[in-house]
C-alpha cells in the first residue's frame, strides 16, 4: 500500500436502493450543505450533537449548511458513553417530534460513536423510519461506527442490546476534525482501525506497523489513507451480511472481550470503548494461540504495535477493580453475540486470518481471563 496523494475519496457502500457514499477528506463540514442539500426536500435539519463537539465545530456546520440556503436547529447532548441510554434517547426523539421533523426530513448524527448510534436509532424509529447523515467527527466513528447502519443505546444488561439497523443516507468523514481530538481519543479509535486489519489484510497492518506514527502526529494523507481502508473494509462486509448472519461478525473481533471489560468499568471514562476493542483484540490473538490455531509469534506482535502506539493493551492498563474472570464471563454471556445459548467468539489463524466460531472451550477463556487478571 502506498500513500494517497488525494485529499479525498469516495466509497460507495453497495445496498442495492439503500446504497449511500462515504465521503474522506479535510473540509468537507465547511461543504455539509452541498453534499446534504440533494437529499432534502425542504432546505432544513434537525441535528443531535455532544457538548464537546458543538463546542468546537457547530457553528462550522451551521455557516457549511447556510451557504447552501440550509436552515439547521440542534440538540445538544451531554458528552460521554453514558449519554447512550433511554433518558437522553427518550429526550432526543421527544425533541425532534418537538421539532415536526417529518418522514421526508433528514437528522444529522453529529459526533463520535455515542450520538451516531443515539442519533441513528432515534431517526431508525422516529415516525416509523426517518433518513438521516452521519457526519463522524472521531477517528472511532469515522472507520467503524458511522458505517454500515448499526444504530442502538446501551441497557443495564450490557452495550448496544436495544437498536436497530437503519443505514445512513450519507457519511461525511471530515479528517481534518480529527486534529482537535485529545492524543487518548484518538488513539482509542486508532483500536478500531488496527481491528481491519487483524481481521482481514494483514498488508494493512503492516502498513499501520510502519505509518502508525505519522498517522498519530497529523500526516493527513496518512489518515485518509487509513480511513479510507478501513471504510472500504468494513462497507465489502456490511454490503454481504447486511444485518449479521455471518461475515459480519468478523467486525466485532476484539468486541467480545472488549463490552464485558466496558460494562465491568461502567461505560466510564476508565475504559473508552476503542481501549476495551485493543484490549480485546490482544486477548482474542492470545486465545487463538491457547487454543493451537496461531503461534505465540501472533499475539506478541498485535501487543508490541499497540504498546509502540502507546495503547492500553492488557487488563493492567485498566485503573480500579475489575471482577474476576467467572464475573467477566458473567458479563460475557450477556452479548449480543450469544446465540443458541453459546457466545461467539472472533478468533484468528494468525494476522489478516479472522473466522468467527461457536466452539471455544470456556475453561480455555476462563485461563486467559485468570493469567491477564494475575498480572495486575
Amino acid at each position: 500500500m502506498t500513500e494517497t496523494q488525494s485529499p479525498r475519496e469516495t466509497l460507495t457502500v453497495e445496498l442495492g436502493a439503500r446504497a449511500y457514499d462515504i465521503q474522506i477528506g479535510p473540509g468537507l463540514i465547511a461543504e455539509a450543505g452541498a453534499h446534504i442539500a440533494p437529499l432534502l426536500r425542504r432546505p432544513r435539519v434537525a441535528v443531535i450533537s455532544d457538548e464537546t463537539v458543538a463546542g468546537l465545530h457547530l457553528e462550522a456546520l451551521r455557516d457549511g449548511l447556510a451557504a447552501s440556503g440550509i436552515e439547521m436547529v440542534a440538540l445538544t447532548l451531554p458528552a460521554g458513553e453514558a449519554t447512550k441510554s433511554w433518558p437522553h434517547f427518550t429526550r432526543a426523539v421527544e425533541w425532534l417530534l418537538e421539532q415536526r421533523v417529518e418522514r421526508s426530513d433528514v437528522v444529522v448524527a453529529f459526533g463520535g460513536g455515542v450520538i451516531g448510534d443515539l442519533a441513528g436509532f432515534a431517526a431508525a424509529v422516529l415516525r416509523r423510519g426517518v433518513r438521516f447523515v452521519q457526519i463522524p467527527t472521531s477517528l472511532l466513528a469515522q472507520v467503524d461506527s458511522s458505517v454500515g447502519g448499526k444504530t442502538g443505546i446501551n441497557s443495564a444488561q450490557g452495550k448496544n442490546l436495544v437498536g436497530a439497523f437503519h443505514q445512513p443516507a450519507l457519511v461525511l468523514a471530515d479528517t481534518a476534525v480529527l486534529g482537535t481530538l485529545t492524543p487518548r481519543d484518538f488513539l482509542a479509535g486508532y483500536g478500531e482501525v488496527v481491528k481491519y486489519g487483524l481481521l482481514g489484510d494483514l498488508l494493512f497492518f503492516e502498513w499501520l506497523e510502519a505509518m502508525g506514527p505519522k498517522l498519530a502526529s497529523g500526516d493527513m494523507a496518512a489518515r485518509v489513507m487509513a480511513v479510507k481502508r478501513s471504510c472500504e473494509m468494513k462497507a465489502a462486509i456490511v454490503a454481504r451480511d447486511e444485518t449479521e448472519q455471518g461475515d459480519r461478525a468478523l467486525l466485532n473481533l476484539g468486541h467480545t472481550f472488549g463490552h464485558a471489560l466496558e460494562s465491568a468499568t461502567g461505560y466510564s471514562d476508565r475504559l473508552l470503548h476503542g481501549e476495551g476493542v485493543a484490549i480485546g483484540c490482544a486477548l482474542a490473538f492470545e486465545l487463538s494461540s491457547k487454543l493451537g490455531l496461531c503461534s505465540q509469534e501472533a499475539p506478541s506482535r498485535v501487543r508490541a504495535h499497540l504498546r509502540d502506539m502507546g495503547m492500553k493493551v492488557d487488563l493492567r492498563d485498566i485503573e480500579g477493580d475489575l471482577p474476576d474472570a467467572e464475573g467477566l464471563l458473567a458479563l460475557m454471556a450477556q452479548d449480543k453475540k450469544v446465540v443458541d445459548g453459546k457466545l461467539r467468539f472472533i478468533l484468528a489463524r494468525g494476522i489478516g486470518e479472522a473466522f468467527v466460531t461457536s466452539d471455544v472451550p470456556g475453561e480455555a477463556v476462563k485461563t486467559v481471563l485468570d493469567e491477564a487478571l494475575a498480572l495486575r
